[in-house]
């Protein structure tokens, strides 16, 4: 992530580090971070390390492909999807398990471009804590409907997910806002850090 204005560019990491027992999404099938040391100085005399970890460890993307059946795939992504200029919209106001409509995203974005919208709600700060899955706010079914309307093509968030988080994987409605926002084509960006970096309202992705 770049973020720049007409007198500096700075490059901002948005991502979590990737290290053993961080926390995961919390079901049976998905697996615990596991980094093993292979190769070692002095012995093999080269340093290597055998990662495990599931495609949705840590700050990740979702393609449509991991909702929608034949939907395409991460790697069918075209990159000036991901690249380019971004509308952060700050809802760092918003309390614990707040539901956000599309009437506060239109205000909040007060005209900005939403090709592209980064969702700041500073929920990184619960990472490693029960209730950064079970507390975060979330997107409504009618402002994720507006978001991809109005041609919005990548969604970030630095919160594990945009749903309800009592509509997870053992909920019979599973997901509607993953649904909703993959269907149409629109990637999820899940899992960033270090949003209130941002000082700029629009950004540049890189």
């Amino acid at each position: 992530m770049s973020l720049e204005n007409k007198n500096n560019r700075r490059i901002i990491d948005l991502t979590f580090e990737i290290y053993e027992g961080m926390q995961t999404f919390p079901c049976h099938w998905h697996p615990m971070v596991e980094i093993s040391q292979l190769g070692r100085h002095g012995i093999e005399n080269r340093e290597t390390r055998k990662l495990v970890l599931g495609t949705h460890s840590g700050t990740h993307m979702d393609a449509p492909a991991h909702f929608i059946p034949n939907g395409i795939s991460i790697e069918k992504i075209p990159l000036d999807q991901l690249v380019g200029p971004a509308s952060v919209i700050d809802l760092s106001d918003v309390g614990p398990f707040q539901a956000i409509s599309a009437k506060t995203l239109e205000e909040r974005l007060n005209g900005r471009e939403l090709e592209r919208v980064i969702l700041r709600y500073d929920w990184s700060d619960h990472f490693g804590t029960r209730s950064y899955y079970t507390d975060h706010p979330y997107l409504m079914d009618e402002a994720a409907q507006w978001l991809v309307d109005k041609g919005c093509k990548l969604i970030a968030l630095d919160a594990p997910m945009p749903d309800n988080p009592i509509n997870g994987s053992n909920s019979e409605n599973d997901s509607p806002i993953h649904k909703i926002v993959l269907d149409a084509g629109t990637v999820l960006v899940e899992y960033l850090t270090n949003l209130r970096e941002l000082r700029q309202p629009t950004v540049e992705l890189v």
